[in-house]
């Protein structure tokens, strides 16, 4: 049962795309310096563009049977519009899948999300060397170590492994700078436009996850494989009005691998086109408006989807999946 909580509140972090500004300094002030994957996202502007209706039906289709429904109401929390934005992250760790640690910042009532949690089997525990207490889950994940949750102040909790929860209530309260004063992965968030409220940097050699992704097929197999071997890659999107602006950089000091890179994309956006040409012609002219860059230090694809063509999309899929 938690971790359909967890994978539900995931999913707020992982599919959408607002609009806003930048990520709150207090959650990203506590991503570990070894973190080799961050990313963020501002839900509360789901709640009024046109994006929220896929997220939010993904939300509910976890929550709204079963006994995570009666966890939610319990705890008094309602994903929809208590939780108003995540800052996720991922740290590498020796034959193993990696730590992950996800903060959620928004409005909750700590005594009734405690209580519900103990009552599926959570145990109270206090942090090592001071910091306060956090909730040990009875579900531990694949490499066995439990998962844990921690409230960090009135508006801000902290979930994930149990030693990445309890790290990041000892940053919190040494007051650490961490990840937002450009430490480890964030001396690269400068890459990141502030406008932005939807990103994610990867330092790729160091992430495990990325490096041995899937190959694809045809001209996405040439993309996934220059990109293993890029350095860092980050990305971005951004609502304006109904419509959606991407942003996605690869970055390398190998001059053939940029090559590689800028090649690989400029087939994909061809093979994009060709596809799109016979199932849907709309997207034609979005897709030929699709940048692709390349400069001393990497390689950039950007472009824009209409909301008009977003729409559409959703709606044949939601046909598609009906079938």
């Amino acid at each position: 049962m938690l971790k359909r909580i967890g994978l539900a509140l995931a999913l707020l972090a992982l599919v959408s795309v607002p609009a806003g500004a930048a990520a709150s300094p207090g959650a990203l002030a506590l991503v570990p310096d070894d973190a080799t994957t961050v990313g963020y996202v501002r839900v509360a502007d789901l709640r009024s563009n046109p994006f929220q209706l896929r997220v939010f039906e993904e939300t509910d289709k976890i929550t709204a049977n079963g006994d995570a429904a009666k966890f939610l109401a319990e705890a008094g929390l309602d994903l929809r519009n208590d939780v108003d934005s995540v800052v996720a992250c991922t740290a590498a760790v020796p034959d193993a899948r990696g730590r992950t640690l996800v903060f959620f910042e928004g409005r909750y009532d700590p005594a009734r999300m405690g209580a519900a949690l103990v009552k599926r089997g959570a145990v109270r525990v206090s942090a090592a060397g001071g910091g306060g207490d956090y909730y040990r889950l009875k579900e531990g994940n694949s490499d066995h170590e439990p998962g844990a949750l921690a409230f960090l102040g009135g508006n801000l909790v902290a979930a994930g492994n149990e030693s990445a929860v309890a790290a990041a209530m000892a940053r919190h309260a040494s007051g650490a700078a961490g990840f937002s004063s450009g430490s480890g992965l964030g001396r690269e968030l400068h890459r990141i436009d502030p406008a932005s409220t939807a990103w994610v940097l990867v330092d790729v050699q160091k992430s495990q996850a990325y490096r041995e992704g899937g190959s694809g097929n045809g001209n996405a197999s040439g993309v996934l494989s220059a990109l293993k071997s890029m350095s860092f890659a980050a990305m971005q999107a951004t609502v304006e009005g109904d419509a959606l602006t991407v942003k996605a950089v690869g970055l390398s000091d190998d001059e053939e691998t940029r090559e590689l890179l800028e090649d690989s994309l400029r087939g994909l956006t061809a093979a994009w086109r060709m596809a799109a040409q016979e199932k849907s012609p709309e997207l034609v002219a979005a897709i030929r408006k699709f940048k692709v860059t390349r400069d001393g230090e990497g390689v950039t694809i950007s472009g824009t989807l209409p909301g008009d063509l977003i729409r559409s999309m959703t709606a044949q899929a939601r046909t598609r999946s009906a079938k």
